[in-house]
């Protein structure tokens, strides 16, 4: 699934099956990703304000947009924003003076997005094409960058968290829900429960991630984990697999979850140092 191409058809399938049917994203059994993972993410109050077809079209593991303190005024940016959940959420809380974007690589996604916006009748958001490695936005333009486990599916996830780091103002916000691996597991084993959890191969060990992070530039990280994934809610999976199931259950307890991941570009960048020749004497 981290081939850019499967990505994209993937999610245009979604899109299309939502659009065309009215079916959730996740009645789709290839799917194997959608419960737990994506249930009971948005409480009734939000999900209410917002089209049918944004709710049916989402596909995250967690609620950024309910985590992260949105003020008046601030500019977010959400990658890889699939049907528009969570731009239009972001919308509502920065308010008239703000701007939510959303940016996707998929046509089919972008265009139920947008139809999202016009239903809702937001006007202080806009929809871009484009990847998350190559974010279409100018040096310091946002003040928010959140995402709902799509990094995960990048090839190149220190790109991706550089280019968050290079169009977030100086003390911008990093926000997003992802999966995380806590801790080593075997590899065989993380296959199998990857392809399961959110059906993503491509997610990183937390101290990984967080090693990411510090080298794009981000201070203050942190993780929050808002769900862990048992053993058990992959059981079926796992058996027609073809995994023995109690034999790999204690390598894999509390290894695997969705996480919340807070991040800040500092105020001031550290400068680099510059050689001052000594004074000359006179």
């Amino acid at each position: 699934m981290d081939n850019p191409s499967a990505v994209r058809e993937k999610y245009g399938s979604i899109a299309r099956n939502v659009t065309g049917s009215g079916a959730t994203a996740c009645c789709d059994p290839a799917m194997r990703c959608c419960d737990p993972i994506t249930k009971d993410l948005y409480n009734s109050a939000e999900t209410a304000t917002l089209p049918e077809n944004a709710v049916l079209a989402s596909l995250g593991c967690g609620n950024p947009t309910a985590l992260i303190q949105l003020r008046e005024g601030e500019t977010v940016l959400d990658l890889g924003s699939g049907g528009g959940i969570d731009v239009l959420l972001s919308a509502k809380r920065v308010g008239p003076t703000g701007k939510a974007y959303g940016l996707d690589m998929t046509d089919d996604m972008l265009a139920l997005a947008r139809e999202n916006q016009r239903q809702a009748g937001a006007d202080n958001v806009e929809f871009l094409k484009g990847e998350i490695e190559n974010i279409p936005l100018p040096n310091e333009s946002v003040d928010v960058v959140i995402s709902n486990c799509v990094i995960n599916l990048s090839v190149d996830k220190s790109r991706v968290l550089r280019e968050a780091f290079r169009v977030l103002r100086p003390g911008g916000r990093f926000a997003v829900s992802d999966v995380v691996v806590n801790g080593l597991v075997p590899e065989e084993v993380r296959e199998s429960m990857l392809l399961w959890v959110g059906c993503i191969a491509g997610a990183l060990e937390r101290e990984d991630y967080r090693a990411k992070l510090l080298a794009a530039g981000f201070a203050d990280v942190s993780f929050e984990t808002t769900r862990t994934y048992d053993i058990e809610d992959a059981r079926v999976f796992l058996t027609e697999a073809g995994i023995a199931v109690d034999e790999i259950a204690p390598l894999v307890e509390d290894k695997f979850l969705s996480a919340f991941i807070r991040a800040t570009k500092p105020l001031q960048l550290a400068a680099k140092r510059v050689a001052v020749p000594p004074a000359q004497k006179g």
